[in-house]
């Protein structure tokens, strides 16, 4: 397995597709239908800001982050609108903001994790999380930070196998219908700390 820093073009599709495999059930409610969930996905992410899993050509997983210079989800209400329609942009993007975290200095935010179905339990997450923290080192930050969503258990025992300790929540409040779930734990790992 080798750990790379971005992704080609070409595989835009299949980064989509990956993270909606892995977000479908957060952000599901939201992006629907999947057609154009994958189509605005795809159009959004930034390569600059991922880093990917890779073994013999196939991509086994992405760990995005976001700086004060810019993020791996980075879409706007235009990019959105060119997928939903005017309208559908304009009830979205605000649940979508939700789920913006600000930065804070000194740390490195993690803007999501994803491994496909087949690679997952083979330290593919281990290792892209280990990347994240050197990146996170490499830009003179002190500190990665994540959000992972109540009843993902197996994200959050992965988060405390590689140093995260929990350091807050954000609830969702009378959205949680609509976002598909009621809190969500914010963790922290110091970079050096062991993945």
């Amino acid at each position: 397995m080798q750990i790379l820093p971005g992704f080609d073009e070409i595989q835009r599709d299949e980064v989509a597709r990956l993270f909606w495999g892995a977000f479908r059930g957060k952000l599901g409610r939201i992006l629907w239908p999947e057609r154009k969930a994958l189509s605005f996905i795809a159009q959004i992410v930034q390569p600059g800001f991922a880093i990917c899993a890779v073994e013999n050509g196939v991509l086994l997983g992405v760990a995005g982050y976001k700086t004060p210079e810019g993020g791996f989800m980075a879409g706007d209400f235009a990019d959105m609108a060119r997928h939903y329609g005017w309208f559908g942009a304009a009830w979205r993007g605000p649940l979508l903001e939700l789920f913006e975290r600000e930065l804070a200095a000194g740390q490195l935010l993690m803007d999501g994790i994803f491994v496909a179905e087949n690679a997952r339990g083979k330290g593919v997450g281990t290792a892209l999380i280990g990347a994240v923290k050197a990146e996170a080192a490499r830009r003179g930050c002190g500190e990665v930070r994540l959000d992972v969503v109540e009843g993902n258990d197996r994200a959050r025992a992965l988060y405390e196998r590689c140093g995260f300790e929990a350091r807050g929540e954000v609830r969702a409040g009378v959205l949680a219908p609509v976002l598909g779930f009621r809190r969500a734990l914010t963790m922290v790992a110091r970079v050096g700390s062991a993945p």
